[in-house]
């Protein structure tokens, strides 16, 4: 297998194991931490953030292990599809869905669906844990549309909107 498609394995496989960890680790034994993401925000950083500095300096030291061993083998097109799997979860959760920084402006048709999925996971503390490609259980996408939770409402927790406690 090349390089670059050990990249764009890791980058795809990334997506179950991250809603494998949302759900285990941080609904789980890391709520202490994840708990801030679930409640108004109060700072510019919030305990939750720990998570990906956890992931990213395992991510770095895979490819420090790739570097040091020469050639890297897989390692080093492994770390390069987890760095880019984190890069798009940074732009796509804290950019686009909770609108963390105030630039860029990212039109909401682009990430409506994101945003009502993650309006659910939000609301309900349960699925969908994922973000690349959520899929919202139709029991709590009926419960939601009940309460006004709909594709075209702002993101819980974005700027505009305090968080919904879980």
């Amino acid at each position: 297998m090349t390089g670059a498609a050990i990249a764009l394995l890791a980058l795809v496989v990334m997506e179950p194991v991250t809603a494998g960890l949302h759900r285990l680790v941080f609904h789980g034994f890391g709520m202490g931490w994840h708990r801030s993401h679930h409640e108004p925000p109060r700072h510019a950083f919030e305990a939750n953030d720990l998570f990906p500095v956890v992931f990213a300096l395992a991510t770095i030291l895979v490819l420090s292990i790739g570097v040091w061993i020469g050639g890297g083998g897989a390692l080093i097109p492994l770390g390069i599809g987890v760095t880019a799997y984190g890069a798009g979860y940074l732009l796509i959760h804290d950019v686009i869905i909770h609108r963390r920084l105030p630039w860029p402006t990212i039109p909401d048709r682009l990430g409506r669906r994101l945003r009502a999925a993650h309006n659910v996971h939000h609301l309900f503390g349960r699925a969908p844990y994922g973000f690349l490609a959520p899929v919202v259980p139709r029991d709590l996408a009926a419960r939601a549309a009940s309460r006004g939770i709909d594709r075209t409402r702002r993101t819980i927790g974005g700027p505009q909107e305090d968080r919904v406690s879980v």
